[in-house]
């Protein structure tokens, strides 16, 4: 039986897409998708899938077992706004998951594995311009704990058990084929949506809030050219910094306003706020570019009509079958 990947989490905003461009590279029948979640069925219709919680280690382990599963990418996760309303299923879920396979790693039952972490490991006393590599990691929200303390648990069972887990530090990820789940940088997907289906979009972050982001397409790229980078090239075992673009919701605003005119918006900045001004507002990556080629496609503009373009033939598809 050939080997096989499985995607922990596979109907998430990144899951989905990532499931898609993983069968592309290695084959539909090679590409195993779970999730709790079955509402996604263009994605529970599209090859192999299996109903997996990320906290039932047994579950993830028969999988394995049974479909000679030898990589995995975990990308189940509470996200830092909804983390923050539930803090202890966010530790829960993100630490527990996490351990499950790395455990599978140490005993030899898969080879690699991908787990994502998140700028939120930063904080208020993170340097905010050209945030680097090494710099002082205090998060303020249960999902950046749990991000911060997994990078520290991947680069421990890289060292002590050479367990071959590669992650990213990733950015803010626009999309137009999944809505987020709960991020402190959705804004910048609904903005999009609304613009298209009202024409005004009210801000829940103020107008200057400057982030880092990137488009889906320029985060699926880096996930797997990390992970088809030969292990000896891969020096950072805890998260590589990722960046590409970095905007406010005003910049983003009068992006769009060059393909929709009449668009308008309001802001009223909530709890989310607060997340994000202790969050860096640019990301130093030259480490990955250096030691992996990493290189973004997407700036601004680019991202912004590829968002508006696919959004209306969508809406275009739902409106005339």
């Amino acid at each position: 039986m050939s080997s096989k990947i499985l995607i922990i989490g596979a109907c998430g905003q990144i899951g989905t897409e990532l499931t898609t461009k993983l069968r592309d590279l290695n084959g539909v029948n090679n590409v195993i998708a779970s999730d709790i979640n079955t509402r996604n069925l263009d994605l529970v219709n599209s090859g192999p899938f299996e109903i997996i919680d990320a906290k039932n280690y047994n579950a993830i382990h028969d999988c394995c077992l049974q479909n000679n599963v030898k990589t995995i990418y975990l990308m189940a996760a509470l996200l830092s706004a909804t983390g923050e309303k539930y803090p202890m299923e966010a530790w829960d879920l993100n630490m527990n998951s996490l351990f499950h396979v790395l455990n599978l790693a140490k005993e030899k039952v898969i080879d690699k594995i991908f787990w994502p972490s998140s700028i939120a490991v930063f904080g208020p006393t993170t340097p905010k311009i050209n945030t680097p590599q090494y710099t002082i990691c205090e998060p303020t929200t249960v999902y950046g704990i749990t991000k911060q303390v997994g990078e520290r648990w991947c680069e421990y069972y890289n060292k002590k058990y050479d367990v071959d887990v590669r992650s990213i530090r990733y950015p803010g990820i626009i999309s137009h084929k999944a809505m987020p789940g709960g991020g402190t940088t959705d804004y910048a997907v609904e903005i999009y949506h609304e613009a298209i289906k009202s024409g005004t979009y009210e801000c829940f972050l103020s107008e200057d809030t400057e982030l880092p982001m990137m488009f889906m397409q320029d985060a699926i790229k880096a996930t797997t050219e990390l992970m088809q980078t030969s292990s000896e090239n891969i020096k950072v075992r805890s998260a590589y910094n990722l960046a590409a673009i970095s905007f406010t919701p005003k910049q983003v605003f009068e992006s769009i306003k060059k393909y929709i005119p009449d668009f308008t918006i309001s802001y009223k900045p909530d709890f989310r706020q607060v997340i994000a001004n202790s969050w860096p507002s640019s990301i130093d990556d030259n480490i990955a570019r250096k030691e992996w080629d990493w290189q973004h496609d997407f700036d601004l503009d680019k991202m912004t009509r590829e968002m508006i373009d696919n959004l209306q033939k969508q809406i275009c598809k739902v409106d005339f079958g």
